[in-house]
This record gives structure tokens, C-alpha cells and sequence, in this order.
């Protein structure tokens, strides 16, 4: 048997499609899995071994051979006998129809039942409900378990998990030994104000942006004034995660806190890879809700998320070492890219007192793990 497994388009999706990917693997034990999907998708997934082969697709990009119809006939050689859509797309369901294969699965939803073998019901886009459990629903249906996937999933692991690559392993370990974040090894322990115990330097990466858009960013000031505090009051170091677009503002924060332990990597080379590596070897991340906040979760590092204008429930990740901020307003979750009334009260409002105070919560959950188990 060889399965066809089209990813999410975007990186947050795509690691919540791991605990699918994995029930996938583990159902379907003799199946040859292909997984089409995004070149920076592949970046995501990389140090994984959900997929036996990955089918690079690109509508838009300049490699002919990921778009068009050099695309179409590599899709249609791979002869799938069966294809999982985890996106909701009419394009997604046409080029499952085009690979020739003979069972289709995916939501009967946005005019494209007709291209699919098998309609799987979809849940009300009025009402905010977790992805991650929907891509497994797909996965019970895709098994036979009709009368499962219109219920729960509780018998499969909701668990997201990722790999790094020695080549991605390496760069943060070569940016970690010329980063002033190596003198900060050298430090003696320091007290801890909340818990009156010594610890040693933890470090605590921030990821200020994301691809969705600026209404979900929380102000810079505000992360230059949560670095401050980070370093003066419990001795951490942080460090600054960036994409190609957030260089400048990873710069700017990284300046304007006056700290050596507050270190950016907007001079890297960067790449989905060395984010993955830097958060899985930092002891805690602060995040907007963006694609980096998953890589926590998938590493099993504490997170906490700021959320503004998108409703918390579209990304559960049921991971018990995630706090969640919001703060309630009157015009959201609005699930805008942009403020619509400009003043983006949402983010705005979230203090540095309130964000500083759940850094604090999860330091202390780190340092105790028996009384949290307790």
C-alpha cells in the first residue's frame, strides 16, 4: 500500500499534524507513506521519520520541478493508493483527485466533496475547535473507524513531536560557543527570588514574531523591558529568536535592553532548523502564538504563549507545561491580521508585570519538578 499524506501550509500545523503522523505510522505499518508538502514544511519535519519520501510542492516558487505540470506528473508516477488531505483546500483535494488515487480522504467543506472518496464531516467554523484533533479524526476514518472520527480520539496519543538534524544541532552549538551566552556558563549560581533557592543561569528564548501578521505581535518595548527583568532580577540569560522578517526587531531588543546576556541571532544564517535546535536546548521559551511556540511543545519545553487577536482554542496543544495570556476584550479574539480599530488593546494590554510574573511560575515548575509531580 502506498499512502499520499498532503501537509499544512503552515509550520504551527504542521507540527500539531505530528501525533497524526505518527498514528499514521504506527496503523498503517506496511504502507509506503509519500508527504507532499511545502519545501519549508520538509524544513519542519526534518530530523523526522514520519514520512518514507517527501514530495516537494510550491505553486509559487521559482523551481519548476515543485510546481506546474513537472509537479503533476511526478504526483500522478508515485501511483497512491490512498491520500490523506490534512488541508481544507479546494487545490489540495484537486491534486489528490489528479494523483489517481483511489481513496481520498479529507473535510467535506468549501465546495470540494465531489473531488473526495471519502467526506469526512466537518465541525462548524463558528465554533473554535482544537486542529490537532481533527487531523487525527481524519486518521481514525482513514483506518475505518467511521463511528470514532465523528467522536472523540482518546485512544490515540495527542503527543507532537519533532526532530533536529546533526547539521542544525552543530550551528546552534557553534552560536552558543561564540555568543556571550557561553561566558554566562561561567557564572556562579544565583538566588532565586521566587523559590529562595540557588539555581543556575537558565535560558529563556523569546520569539517575537510570526507569519500571520502584526496583530499578533506583542510590543517590542515590552519584550526589551521582560529581558531587563529577566536578567536583573532572577540572573537568566535570553536570547532572541528570529525568522529573515523579525532580524531587525531581534537587533533592536537585543540593544536597546543594555544586557551582554540578552543575545541575538539575527546575524545568523538562519533557518527553520537552528530554531528548532535553539528551542530545544533552551529551558523555557516566551512566544506569540507562531510556528516556534509548537517546536516547544514537540521538545517537551515549558512555553508560554501570548495570544491576541486568535482564539486559543484553534491551536490547543493539551501540553501541560503551557500557560497561556490573553487578555479579554471586547472586540476579539478577532481573528484579524491586523487591528481593524488600530489600537490593538489585545496585545497592548498585556503587561510586562503579567508576563514576567508566568516566566516566574514556570522557573519555579522547572526547578521543583517533584512538588509540580506531587
Amino acid at each position: 500500500m502506498k499512502l499520499a499524506v498532503f501537509l499544512p501550509n503552515w509550520i504551527g500545523d504542521a507540527v500539531m499534524a505530528t501525533p497524526a503522523l505518527r498514528a499514521i505510522r504506527d496503523r498503517f505499518r506496511d504502507a509506503e507513506v509519500v508527504g507532499i508538502m511545502r519545501p519549508v514544511i520538509a524544513d519542519t519535519l526534518a530530523g523526522s521519520s514520519f514520512c518514507d519520501r517527501v514530495l516537494l510542492y510550491n505553486p509559487r516558487g521559482k523551481n519548476p520541478e515543485q510546481r506546474g505540470w513537472r509537479f503533476l506528473r511526478k504526483l500522478r508516477a508515485e501511483q497512491c493508493d490512498t491520500a490523506i488531505l490534512f488541508p481544507n483546500s479546494l487545490r489540495s483535494a484537486w491534486l489528490a483527485y489528479i494523483s489517481g488515487a483511489r481513496r481520498r480522504i479529507g473535510f467535506a467543506r468549501d465546495l470540494r466533496g465531489w473531488l473526495l472518496t471519502d467526506r469526512v464531516t466537518p465541525k462548524s467554523k463558528l465554533t473554535p475547535h482544537p486542529v490537532l484533533v481533527e487531523y487525527l479524526r481524519l486518521v481514525e476514518w482513514a483506518e475505518g473507524g467511521r463511528r470514532k472520527a465523528e467522536g472523540q480520539t482518546a485512544n490515540i496519543s495527542r503527543t507532537m513531536s519533532l526532530g533536529v538534524t546533526v547539521d542544525a544541532e552543530s550551528q546552534w552549538q557553534e552560536f552558543l560557543a561564540k555568543s556571550e551566552l557561553r561566558k554566562a556558563d561561567k557564572q556562579k549560581f544565583t538566588l532565586n527570588s521566587q523559590s529562595s533557592t540557588l539555581t543556575h543561569p537558565r535560558l529563556i528564548a523569546f520569539n517575537t514574531g510570526g507569519a500571520f501578521g502584526p496583530a499578533k505581535n506583542w510590543p517590542r518595548e515590552s519584550f526589551v523591558k521582560l529581558a531587563q527583568r529577566i536578567v536583573d532580577e532572577l540572573g537568566h540569560r535570553v536570547i532572541l529568536l528570529c525568522g529573515p522578517a523579525e532580524r531587525d526587531d531581534a537587533r533592536w531588543i537585543a540593544e536597546q535592553s543594555q544586557r551582554s546576556t540578552v543575545v541575538s541571532m539575527a546575524d545568523e544564517p538562519l533557518s527553520i532548523g537552528l530554531t528548532k535546535a535553539a528551542v530545544r536546548g533552551c529551558d523555557l521559551l516566551v512566544t506569540t502564538d507562531s510556528g516556534p511556540r509548537h517546536f516547544a511543545t514537540a521538545f517537551g519545553v515549558p512555553v508560554i504563549t501570548l495570544f491576541g487577536p486568535t482564539h486559543i482554542a484553534w491551536s490547543e496543544t493539551f501540553d501541560p507545561q503551557a500557560v497561556h495570556l490573553q487578555i479579554p476584550v471586547d472586540c476579539g479574539p478577532c481573528q484579524q491580521r491586523e487591528c481593524p480599530l488600530k489600537h490593538h488593546r489585545c496585545m497592548r494590554d498585556l503587561t510586562v508585570e503579567q508576563v514576567f510574573a508566568a516566566v516566574q511560575t514556570q522557573l519555579h515548575r522547572i526547578n521543583h519538578p517533584l512538588q509540580n509531580a506531587a
